[in-house]
């Protein structure tokens, strides 16, 4: 119910009788506040940016084979270069830090520096050439280090740039060396996985000649060709039968040595006639005459003639005749006349001549042999010539008719294995066609690499340029010494009102006429003031005096800090003065 009823001066009253404490507790926060913001050590940073460039070259052209997004690529190269190793190297080569390394861990050292590391990316509004749509994509990123000393951070900073800018390149071009790698070998394997199908492809080929896909239709034409050529063999088989037996005919009706006529009309006798004839003669005038007889002799000497031109026929045969039908007149004529009857005699004669040449003919005809005559007669001669000419292309006919049927029956076998064959045919050529399709994209692919990675090697990809390297920081990044005290005097007065306060709440004594009026619930009648003697205007004076001490010796003080930590007072000094001036 109290609380409620102070009002400003309660308030007052409280500050006025806990300002000792009050000033005390600022005092104590106030110098706090000074010492921790000139305390604090400087922190230094030093800022490099890197513009993320586009290739030179037109993509339409020249196709990178590095893919994703720029930001994904810092982000992967961020964790190659923050690698422990990168860091310790850092560390050794610039000697950082080297009061926490006495007491702290090798992991507690990187952690620190990792934390001191800066990365932002910068980005802006673009448009997608992959999609067209608007995103949001980077442009830029800064690279920062802040050091403890201006030098440091320089040093720093200059070597990360120039890790990340290493990083990337070594990235870039590993990715399009592998890339370039990776499709020759899969363009070696797809050459060598065609060399092979080719080869599958010859030897099927050489097993199926003739039976192939693609020869089908032309082995129906030659089936229908070969059955047409069998037609045509066959009918002019049948025309060289017909004339063979026509010709055969002829040939029998007629004689290989025919008679012939004179000019004269008078019969001309061949030589084999001839010889039969004279055969008949010497047979009556060997009955008729001796054997020495001149026309005897004469008959004789022209039948061995004849015998040589017709090439000593054997006569057996016609002699036997002969001797039969002398035989049946010898026996007729010994019916009408006697034994002594001169035609009895020169008949028997003759037969006893016949029979001796007969006999001398049967055996010479045994150990003779008998010769081919040639026939005299030119139709003969003709029919003969015209029939073996037919009969020689009856047999090619026949020949070519049955080459004919196996080339048929071949051609026929090879349209029946042909839809077997294909499956299989069919099989290695979509094998070898794909593989071949396959092996031209990626050929394709591989100098597209090719071309993309001497794009790399030339710089003229996607590249990272310094357009900002670090530079030696003049002043301190951090700490902010004035925002530190301006906050550390905000404290203090807070913090003494706040000890003030809390003094009060715990103290319970009667501090005024209206606390005690509301204590006894009666109205005062007077109320005397506090009247001050020697002593508390001695004390009052003292507590003055005090407080501009305090306060000349903390802006002594400040100064001082300021001198140290901050900035030389001269330096400060000039430094008012120009932008005084200004």
């Amino acid at each position: 119910m109290e609380e409620q009823t102070k009002d400003l001066r309660d308030y007052l009253a409280i500050v006025q009788r806990r300002k000792k404490q009050i000033l005390t507790v600022m005092g104590i926060l106030a110098l706090v506040s000074v010492i921790v913001a000139f305390t604090l050590p400087p922190v230094y940073r030093s800022t490099a940016t890197i513009l993320i460039e586009e290739q030179e070259i037109p993509t339409d052209l020249v196709r990178s084979t590095i893919t994703g997004y720029a930001d994904q690529r810092i982000q992967v190269i961020s964790q190659q270069v923050m690698t422990r190793a990168n860091m310790m190297q850092i560390i050794e080569k610039y000697h950082l830090y080297p009061r926490q390394r006495r007491h702290e861990t090798n992991e507690e050292i990187l952690a620190r520096m990792r934390n001191d590391i800066k990365f932002n990316l910068v980005s802006a509004d673009v448009i997608d050439r992959r999609s067209g749509v608007k995103t949001v994509a980077a442009i830029a990123f800064t690279l920062a280090y802040d050091g403890e000393t201006p030098e440091s951070a320089q040093k720093v900073a200059n070597e990360l740039t120039s890790l990340y800018l290493n990083e990337n390149l070594k990235t870039r071009q590993q990715q399009t060396a592998e890339t370039s790698t990776f499709l020759t070998e899969v363009a070696n394997k797809l050459s060598g996985h065609i060399s092979e199908i080719e080869t599958k492809l010859a030897e099927f080929k050489a097993k199926n000649v003739g039976r192939l896909p693609e020869l089908a239709q032309l082995n129906m034409q030659l089936r229908d060709r070969a059955d047409s050529e069998i037609m045509e063999v066959d009918r002019r088989i049948n025309m060289l039968e017909e004339r063979k037996f026509y010709l055969e005919g002829q040939l029998a009706q007629m004689k290989p040595n025919s008679p012939m006529i004179s000019a004269g009309g008078e019969r001309i006798l061949d030589s084999d006639e001839r010889l039969k004839a004279l055969q008949a003669q010497y047979a009556s005038l060997a009955g008729v005459y001796s054997s020495d007889h001149p026309d005897v002799v004469k008959m004789r000497r022209e039948i061995a003639a004849l015998k040589k031109v017709t090439g000593g026929e054997d006569d057996s045969d016609e002699q036997a005749k002969q001797l039969t039908r002398m035989r049946a007149e010898l026996a007729e004529m010994q019916q009408k006349y006697s034994a002594a009857h001169p035609d009895v005699v020169k008949l028997k004669k003759s037969i006893a001549a016949l029979e001796k040449a007969h006999s001398q003919a049967t055996a010479a005809g045994n150990d003779a042999t008998p010769k081919f005559k040639m026939p005299e007669n030119p139709a003969y001669i003709t029919l003969q010539s015209q029939l073996e000419s037919a009969k020689v292309e009856l047999k090619t006919l026949r020949s070519k008719r049955n080459e004919l049927k196996a080339q048929m029956a071949a051609y026929e076998s090879r349209i029946e294995q042909t839809p077997q064959v294909e499956r299989e045919y069919l099989d290695l050529n979509r094998d070898h066609e794909n593989s071949l399709r396959s092996y031209q994209e990626v050929k394709a692919k591989q100098m597209e690499a090719r071309v993309a990675q001497e794009l790399e090697k030339d710089s003229k990809g996607e590249r990272f340029s310094l357009i900002d390297p670090p530079e030696l920081p003049e002043k301190p990044h951090s700490p902010n010494r004035p925002a530190i005290l301006l906050l550390g005097m905000i404290l203090s007065l807070g913090g003494g009102i706040a000890y003030a306060g809390v003094l009060e709440s715990m103290d319970s004594s009667v501090k005024g006429s209206r606390t005690l009026s509301g204590l006894l619930a009666a109205p005062l009648l007077s109320v005397i003031p506090y009247i001050e003697n020697v002593e508390d205007k001695r004390k009052k004076s003292r507590l003055k005096t005090s407080l501009g001490i305090g306060v000349i010796a903390g802006a002594a003080l400040l100064l001082l800090l300021l001198h140290m930590f901050w900035m030389p007072l001269d330096v400060l000094w000039y430094t008012v003065l120009r932008k005084m001036d200004m």
